[in-house]
């Protein structure tokens, strides 16, 4: 492979040493323009790469083998085109399967929250924490409110210990065993006996509770929901002031929340473990 040498013109002092290692916000933002210009194409060479970027070839390379090393790249050896990789048709899979997520359930929200007078949430589980992606409030003065994109611990979360329950003790203790559990009340389940405890009752009856676990004054009922393979890919809760849900109402709606939760699934295409 012959190596070019990308020439520095006009730059002297402080600002030639920059350009030689561009920081790694630069790197980066030269390496999605060059994703997004791939992905317009069904193939670019490393020459057309380098006139619609005007960087340098041994930049572009650089920038590419990198790509490559994730999958976000492919590269044909014959013809020396560039294409777009399995990673990144991973992701952009993940996004649809997420916005379809968000679309489709915004009705099933709507029915819940009406039905049961409280906030209705969508949450998946990332990283070892719950994201909240869609969202229906209540019409009450004194509601839940989490907004989209929002983070929260799994162990002290409806939706979070609803995902959980469908894993295995070894997975679980894999993803929480190994840090420090946050308590944030004198409810929060911090210990992983504790956690493991709980979730064995949610795996019998099918629905969690957040009973005051994270914020003191609010409970939270959820239900997984799962996809064509029976794998938990998000959960569906309602959540609301502990005063308008009593231990005896959450028994009531804990079915309810299950049974949205089974509706949306198959909605989506999805089914239940053992419905496979």
């Amino acid at each position: 492979m012959v190596s070019v040498i990308e020439p520095v013109k006009g730059r002297r002092g402080r600002k030639a040493a920059a350009d030689a290692a561009p920081s790694s916000v630069q790197v980066l933002d030269r390496s999605l323009k060059l994703l997004a210009i791939i992905a317009d194409h069904d193939g670019s060479a490393l020459s057309e790469l380098a006139d619609q970027t005007g960087l340098a070839p041994s930049t572009i390379h650089r920038l590419l083998t990198s790509l490559q090393n994730h999958g976000m790249v492919a590269h044909d050896p014959e013809t020396g085109d560039w294409t777009i990789g399995v990673g990144a048709f991973a992701i952009g899979n993940a996004f649809l399967r997420f916005r379809k997520l968000g679309t489709i359930s915004r009705r099933f929200l709507k029915r819940l929250m009406e039905e049961c007078g409280e906030t209705a949430n969508i949450g998946i589980e990332d990283d070892g924490d719950v994201v909240f992606i869609s969202q229906v409030e209540s019409h009450a003065p004194m509601r839940a409110f989490y907004r989209p994109g929002r983070r929260g611990p799994i162990h002290a979360s409806g939706i979070g210990k609803a995902i959980l329950s469908t894993w295995s003790d070894a997975e679980i203790g894999r993803t929480v065993g190994g840090k420090q559990l946050a308590r944030f009340t004198d409810h929060t389940l911090d210990t992983l006996p504790a956690l493991l405890k709980n979730i064995q009752e949610i795996r019998s009856r099918g629905w969690s509770i957040d009973d005051e676990e994270h914020t003191l004054g609010m409970r939270c009922i959820a239900a997984p929901i799962f996809n064509e393979h029976g794998e938990a890919i998000a959960g569906m809760s309602i959540s609301g002031p502990a005063v308008r849900l009593p231990k005896e109402k959450l028994i009531v709606l804990g079915p309810v929340i299950r049974d949205a939760a089974d509706e949306l699934t198959r909605a989506m295409g999805g089914k239940r473990p053992e419905e496979l």
